[in-house]
């Protein structure tokens, strides 16, 4: 059976032609030709051959000289007229006179030019001609084109689609045949003849029922495509969530396991949430530009003026200086999720009720990026307000953290960071870089911190990585993978 494109493209087909011939006679795409034709090739009605065919194409020098006519011809004209050498341009005493005289066409006494032949056609004026009209030119011609930069050269790969001898069955008539749209085609040769009696032989397929098949009537008649249920299909990739997603899910489940309540808040903080509120210096390195993405719109202080006038409090009496709210009300895209934790002490935990809150967020800082580091990633977050809370609860929380999460072997290093004390680093042996990863930071809120909030202390506090667990635990070497949107990754991840 042959498709109603292939029926077509046999009816269009007169000789060896061009899949590009072929496409414009036909009135078929040319992809559509390109694959249409393995299958007829397949079927026996053509053959196919490749071949790699140079393109030339002219300069926009070229094309101004094929218009004009190139330095040496306006050379040879002014040696005519007896024309001085000085009257000529730079272009043609540069490249016009040597190529004038290279051609034995003009000499120069006495600084006037002389004309030694006739105007004859210039061959490299017809070469820049037929280029253009893209006609053959013989390769002598094209190499000096190509050396004075006139022409530029290019490989194109060519198909050719030709009729074959088909059984002797279809082979038995010579006489043309309409093409699909119901127009006249011709063959040429008894390979085309054949092909064509062949196209005219086959049942012709139908592969969609359309409107005006219903209304006429037609499908009646007609021959539909079957479908080969055995030909070779790509294996369909079921959707999947992200693994960044995924690991989202499973600390979120951990957490909620051990009684932990999520938080939420927005990404784009007023430096006071995101800094001034726990505790950090409004002179602190990282408040720079080199580490802080500011916005340029501010945002306003709370409206709570007493808690303001505590956070200014705690600033002045152990920074020392003067606390600037103008400072303070600068926006920024947050740097840790600790700004959500700041608010949630504010806002939630200044009864005497034990709370315990984490949060998933996106958090950004202005660094550059490597195996380890990127500039945007997620952190998690998580508070413990309780009086009867100590700095072991604090290492025994994240333990058992890390153990649920498929850590065994961590360790934790003393630290600093301006909101905690004491502070603490988080690490993992990673094996293929055979050095310490360090997961997060971890530490007891200072007074100046959760007193002016919610009047609470102690408040045990954590910021932890998540892109770099979620890389030891894919056995990977290289942070930056899960942004690289590997579609073959992806595929090849487990569904959980």
């Amino acid at each position: 059976m042959l498709h109603q494109i292939e029926s077509k493209m046999l009816s269009a087909l007169s000789g060896r032609m061009s899949s590009e011939e072929l496409s414009q006679k036909a009135g078929i795409p040319l992809s559509s030709v390109l694959s249409f034709s393995q299958s007829l090739k397949e079927k026996g009605h053509v053959s196919i051959e490749q071949t790699e065919e140079r393109k030339l194409s002219l300069t926009p020098e070229g094309q101004g000289y094929a218009a004009k006519g190139l330095p040496e011809q306006s050379v040879h004209r002014a040696a005519q007229s007896g024309a001085f050498v000085s009257s000529l341009s730079q272009l043609e005493r540069s490249v016009g006179l040597p190529w004038a005289s290279r051609n034995g066409w003009v000499k120069i006494e006495g600084g006037r030019l002389t004309s030694l032949c006739s105007p004859e056609p210039y061959f490299l004026q017809e070469a820049l001609s037929r280029i253009s009209r893209h006609e053959e030119v013989d390769d002598a011609t094209v190499s000096t084109l190509l050396k004075r930069r006139l022409v530029s050269q290019a490989a194109v790969k060519k198909t050719y689609i030709e009729p074959t001898a088909l059984q002797p069955e279809r082979a038995s008539g010579t006489e043309a045949i309409g093409s699909a749209e119901g127009g006249k085609a011709s063959a040429s040769g008894a390979a085309g003849a054949a092909a064509l009696a062949g196209a005219a032989a086959a049942p012709l397929e139908v592969n969609s029922l359309t409107r005006d098949m219903l209304l006429s009537g037609s499908w009646r008649g007609a021959l539909f495509r079957s479908y080969d249920v055995s030909a070779p299909a790509e294996v369909p990739s079921p959707a999947k969530r992200h693994a960044i997603s995924r690991l989202r899910h499973r600390i979120s489940r951990i957490f909620t396991e051990m009684g932990f309540e999520e938080m939420e808040g927005p990404e784009a903080q007023s430096a006071f949430w995101n800094f001034d509120a726990l505790f950090q210096p409004q002179d602190h390195p990282a408040r720079e530009l080199a580490d802080t993405f500011y916005l340029k719109q501010g945002i306003p202080l709370p409206d709570d003026a007493g808690l303001v006038s505590r956070i200014k409090k705690a600033h002045e009496k152990c920074w020392g200086g003067a606390w600037s709210g103008e400072v303070a009300e600068k926006g920024v895209l947050r740097t840790h999720t600790t700004a959500v934790s700041a608010s949630y002490l504010y806002n939630e935990c200044r009864s005497r009720e034990p709370k315990k809150y984490f949060s998933i967020g996106k958090v950004y800082r202005n660094e550059a990026t490597d195996y380890k580091h990127l500039a945007e990633f997620f952190q998690v977050e998580g508070i413990v307000v309780w009086e009867g809370a100590t700095f072991r609860d604090l290492l025994g929380l994240l333990r058992e953290f890390y153990r649920k999460l498929g850590f065994d072997k961590i360790r934790f290093q003393p630290s600093y960071f301006p909101y905690t004390e004491p502070s603490l680093e988080i690490s993992v042996f990673f094996e293929k870089k055979s050095q310490w990863l360090e997961l997060g930071g971890a530490g007891i809120f200072r007074p100046e911190v959760s007193i002016p909030l919610c009047d609470r202390y102690p408040v045990l506090a954590w910021g932890l990585s998540l892109e770099r667990p979620l890389m030891l635990l894919n056995d990977m070497d290289d942070i930056r993978d899960f942004y690289r949107g590997n579609a073959g990754w992806l595929r090849k991840q487990k569904v959980q």
